[in-house]
Parts: C-alpha cells; structure tokens; sequence
C-alpha cells in the first residue's frame, strides 16, 4: 500500500487528489505523464538526462519493470531518446510541416528563429521519364524543367526538394534567379495552384538522396509526394525527403459537416 500511495502522491503533485476517472490509468502510464509533465513545464529542455529507472523506483515507488515499460512507450513515441549504457534524455523536438496547405519550408524555418538557407544543385531543361510525364499528364518523351534543392535548418539538411514542372504553364521557370527566390516561392507567386495532391510515404533514401541529406542509407525517412494543378492542367510533380529523426509531417484542421463521418 505505501507503494501505491507514493506513486499517487508523487504523480498527482502530492496533492491525493483522485483521477477523474473511477478507473485510474495503469501504473505505467501514470509513470508516462509524470514525466511528460516535467518536460511540459519546462522542468526538463531537450537533451537533458531523465533520472534512471533506478531513480525513478525510488522516486515513484513503482517496480522497475513499470518504469521500462513506461520509457520504452515514450521512446518509441519520440518523447524521450534512449542511448545504450549512457542514458535516457528528453528528445529533440522535430520541426513540423503541415499537409493541408502548401508550406514554404523556408518561412516554418525563420518562425522558429532559426537560420535557414538551400543549394540549388540542378536546374536543367530534360526529357521527362516516363513515371514524370505521366504524373504530368505529358506525352512520353516530353520536356520538362527539373530542379534539386536542398533545404538546410541551421546548417543541417531537413529536405531535399525534387521538382519537375510543366513548361507550357511556368515558361520563364529557367530563366529567374533562384539565389534570390526558391522555385516554390516563384511558382506559388505566378501560377495559382486550384488543385493540390499530398501523398506521404515512409521508407529508406537511395544512395543518393542519403548524400545529398547527409544522412545514412539506413536513415527512415518521410517523402512528401505532391502534384499540383492549375485550371485543369498540371503544373508541377515534386518529391520532398525529409530525414525521419530531424522532420515531422502533419496537421491541424476543422473538418466540414461532410466529413464528420468518425
């Protein structure tokens, strides 16, 4: 019983006040929002050591394989990061981009007051392939613009943008100065977007997207696929790599009454 009464005391900050509901969660959990609870606060900033599952025994009076469990589910959850025979410490939070709108990645990296610029690595007129000319809607074999950027938050690689647009609908593409201004910015700016296609996939880079993100081979990571249109026609098909431990995508919208279905 002084067990119990430790952990309801120590989680519920000490004051014993009951969980609102009559079934109170399992001790694992409650071990979960305790420490989420000091991260919230600000009690513990990314990077700082969580105390040991010995500490939290004690601290908690919990059984240790409680407080494994509990560490083990916050580290898959991204919340801690586990090293082996170091520690555990609160992870680094990942930046976020949304999926409902198109992000200019540039400005969520300014917002955050960070340092942001890209490398345009290529920028080439060139005879589509065939999986590009069908994604825009072109006849096998047709011309396209191709641009490869990489976007760097504070120095480090966070996406490797690769874009490939219509010609018919963004002529002058080649021509501006993308030193100055991002190809997302440009085409945003001059052909309005009335359709927009987002498909997320998960999986490993090639070798050479690995390179160009400086990154692993074995780094999992987040591509955002978007095709976009405008009155009707296709204006561009894009492939944006995002390093899973260093980008999050997602978001936050108020559904219409024809989509609160569940």
């Amino acid at each position: 019983m002084r067990a119990k009464a430790r952990i309801d005391s120590t989680i519920n900050g000490g004051s014993g006040a009951p969980h609102e509901s009559n079934q109170p969660a399992a001790r694992y959990e409650q071990v979960k929002n305790h420490i989420r609870r000091t991260i919230q606060s600000g009690a513990r900033q990314p990077g700082d050591r969580i105390p040991s599952e010995l500490d939290l025994v004690a601290e908690l009076g919990v059984s240790r394989m409680t407080v494994n469990r509990a560490l083990r589910e916050l580290a898959d959850e991204g919340v801690v990061t586990r090293v082996s025979g170091v520690g555990t410490f609160v992870a680094q939070a990942k930046p976020q981009s949304t999926l409902l709108m198109i992000a200019h990645i540039g400005d969520e990296i300014r917002s955050r007051g960070h340092e942001y610029r890209y490398d345009t690595l290529l920028l080439q007129r060139e005879t589509a392939p065939l999986g590009v000319s069908n994604a825009l809607g072109l006849a096998p074999g047709a011309s396209v613009f191709h641009v490869i950027c990489v976007h760097r938050e504070n120095g480090q690689p966070v996406q490797l943008e690769d874009r490939y647009v219509n010609p018919a609908i963004a002529p002058d593409f080649l021509q501006q100065d993308f030193a100055a201004q991002r190809p997302s910015e440009y085409l945003f700016a001059t052909v309005p977007a009335h359709d927009v296609e987002h498909v997320v996939d998960a999986g490993l880079p090639t070798h050479a997207e690995a390179g160009l993100l400086e990154i692993s081979d074995e780094e999992p990571c987040l591509t955002l696929v978007r095709r976009t249109w405008s009155s009707g026609v296709a204006v561009t098909f894009a492939r944006f790599v995002h390093p899973g431990s260093r980008y999050r995508l997602g978001c936050r919208f108020t559904p219409d009454v024809s989509q609160r279905q569940g």
